[in-house]
């Protein structure tokens, strides 16, 4: 008896739900069937200059370096890169198989989130960087946001606590930081299906770099 009245409830519940999407659904078609010519006109212009504003954006990041995975090789780089971008994804590594994992991973969302910039700096041959922003753990990621350390990635204990994440765990913990957009029209479209496998099954352990 119990359960039918939470099987009732449940189907009214979602009879309500349904019922107040279609409405919506409604207003919406009436309000575009009331657009005129003019309406139209408007609308199609505000969307022209939203892809225009969008384009530039794109041609600006790109001019600054984002869609590519690339190295810092100077502490005075990192300064001048963290102002140029309002989203800044830094890698520090050192030349181990941990560090090499990430790699792979930052490369494939380089390419894919050209709203955000992508690098690395070697964390031994930066000491006044990794003292300051108390790096101690390798690979840590800096997560920066308009030119300050928002957040960090230490190690993988934030990505199951192994080598053999997916490239979309390490995406989602990105995106919950905001130093990325998840979706939306700055993000690129995952091409493959790549980046649900991990590293450990589509490469071997070897001593090359990602770049």
């Amino acid at each position: 008896m119990a359960d039918s009245m939470v099987q009732e409830i449940l189907e009214k519940q979602v009879l309500s739900v349904v019922k107040a999407v279609e409405d919506q659904l409604d207003d919406e078609i009436a309000a575009l069937d009331k657009l005129d010519e003019d309406d139209l006109e408007v609308l199609r212009e505000r969307r022209l200059q939203q892809m225009k504003k969008m384009a530039e954006k794109r041609r600006r990041w790109i001019s600054l370096g984002h869609g590519e995975y690339t190295e810092i090789h100077a502490e005075k780089e990192f300064f001048s890169v963290v102002k140029a971008s309002d989203r800044v994804v830094c890698h520090f590594y050192r030349e181990n198989w941990p560090c090499k994992v990430m790699d792979k991973h930052l490369a494939e969302l380089a390419k894919q989130h050209i709203e955000t910039r992508f690098v690395k700096i070697q964390a031994e041959k930066s000491p006044f960087l990794a003292d300051k922003l108390k790096i101690v753990v390798l690979p840590t990621l800096a997560l920066i946001k308009k030119a300050k350390v928002d957040d960090y990635v230490v190690g993988f204990d934030q990505l199951g606590g192994t080598d053999d994440f997916s490239t979309d765990v390490l995406e989602e913990r990105l995106a919950k930081a905001q130093v990325i957009f998840f979706e939306g029209e700055s993000s690129l479209p995952k091409s493959t299906n790549q980046t649900k496998r991990s590293v450990r099954q589509s490469e071997t352990h070897d001593s090359s770099d990602s770049e």
